[in-house]
């Protein structure tokens, strides 16, 4: 076997370097360790498997391991976990079903993704308190809420997990607290999106508990109490979504360089300090466009996206992995919540920007036209020169629009060159200025 590319981790980011290097170099061996059973499935969808809008688990699955085998010709083993990675002598260390052995690599991918921070709570590990950032916690939380009676449920975390979740368990007649330690939920939206959203939770009948730190869970057989700083409340399951970490242990202890993010740092070809060695996924960093300084965003379209660029620089065609602008959105019952780039002023400030914004509320179609809705748009710019530094929406319709946004954040663009983009208008799906433009013509004039 010469010179076989191996990729620990079988999820996005590694599946999509392995599918590519193999469709490429169909000589090239290609070896992908996952330690799980499942690979190549949608984490973003799993709260809407709980809810029940998606019918079966499996639906998640981009691919099934029996596609890449079969068809695309990948020696993918699930069920094999990589401990350790032997930089000097080009192999790493495999253990499956008791066994250890080692692989010899020419080039090695790391996507060991991320994990679920699990905060220091006391009885984290009770019966009925979850975390949710794999497939086997997702059916597990599935088959709770089916099968026992709940009336209360305590959601820890008021970012995208939390409030998916809120919809999720709501559906089931589950009345729902969420507990955030921060002022708002989705801090990093910016509070003209929290606000909304806070005020649509609770019309939804969530119970927001802003500002209160959570210290546990007790209950006799499973959980039956969340504990706060000033007391408790009854809670019959509870979700922690406090954020995620990147899996890096792996790699530094092979002498990868971790990054100020705590992610992996590498290249713009997604290579480590280590020549054969590269990153990829929910564990490495990303070229933040707006601020060109190394980010950690751990979304799906960076991590397929990395991981196909890296499947192509590894049988010799060097393809960069492309910036990130923190691009996301959210649904939060009948609302969407989006962000990108570069919202929050005081960061702006401590990497060198004077920021500008507004917030703006404007209809989503001609105002005659039925169907329409408010969306809110905040814009963030910088006062020297008028560059794009980053926005955000939220409404009942048109969230999407934060994709307009992010283009032009990824070209650079000032706010008047967004103020003249040339966008789509008729009735049912506009008026003449689109919302986007109309802030970008506020912030213009704000700029004067």
């Amino acid at each position: 076997m010469s010179d076989p590319f191996v990729v620990i981790g079988g999820d996005a980011a590694g599946m999509s370097a392995a599918s590519k290097a193999k469709r490429e170099d169909p000589e090239r061996d290609v070896i992908v360790f996952e330690k799980g059973e499942w690979v190549s499935y949608a984490a973003c969808g799993m709260p809407y498997y709980v809810k029940g809008d998606v019918e079966d688990l499996e639906d998640l699955v981009a691919m099934t391991a029996e596609t890449f085998r079969e068809e695309r010709d990948v020696d993918l083993r699930t069920g094999h976990e990589v401990v350790e990675i032997d930089p000097e002598r080009e192999v790493v260390a495999v253990e499956a079903d008791g066994d250890r052995f080692e692989q010899p690599y020419g080039h090695l991918l790391v996507a060991t993704g991320a994990r679920a921070i699990e905060p220091p709570f006391d009885g984290l590990d009770r019966e009925g308190v979850f975390t949710i950032h794999d497939m086997d916690e997702a059916d597990a939380i599935e088959r709770y809420v089916r099968e026992h009676d709940l009336e209360t449920a305590a959601i820890v975390g008021g970012g995208y997990v939390g409030i998916e979740m809120a919809e999720a368990l709501s559906a089931h007649g589950i009345s729902v607290d969420l507990y955030e330690m921060l002022p708002h939920v989705l801090q990093p939206f910016g509070e003209a999106v929290a606000d909304v959203v806070e005020d649509h939770l609770r019309e939804q009948g969530v119970t927001l508990h802003l500002e209160t730190a959570v210290s546990g869970f007790s209950g006799d057989d499973r959980v039956e109490r969340v504990h706060l700083e000033d007391g408790d409340e009854p809670a019959d399951v509870a979700i922690v979504g406090v954020g995620v970490t990147p899996n890096v242990e792996l790699a530094a202890d092979a002498g990868v360089e971790v990054g100020e993010t705590g992610a992996i740092a590498t290249d713009e070809y997604g290579r480590t300090n280590l020549e054969s060695v590269f990153a990829a996924g929910d564990c490495a960093e990303a070229r933040h466009v707006v601020t060109d300084e190394p980010d950690h965003v751990p979304l799906a379209l960076t991590a397929n996206r990395a991981g196909r660029a890296i499947g192509e620089t590894v049988i010799g065609s060097p393809t960069p992995v492309g910036g990130i602008a923190g691009t996301a959105i959210v649904k939060a019952f009948d609302l969407g919540a989006a962000r990108t780039g570069l919202l929050d002023e005081e960061r702006a400030r401590e990497v060198g920007f004077d920021p500008v914004s507004v917030t703006i509320t404007a209809a989503t179609r001609a105002h005659y036209y039925p169907g329409g809705a408010d969306l809110t748009v905040t814009l963030v710019a910088d006062r020297e020169d008028g560059t794009l530094l980053g926005g955000s929406v939220v409404g009942r319709e048109g969230a999407k629009r934060i994709d307009t946004v992010a283009t032009a954040l990824e070209a650079g663009m000032t706010v008047t060159d967004l103020q003249n983009a040339d966008l789509a208008y008729a009735p049912p799906f506009s008026p003449v200025w689109d919302p986007i433009l109309t802030a970008a013509k506020v912030l213009s004039g704000k700029l004067e």
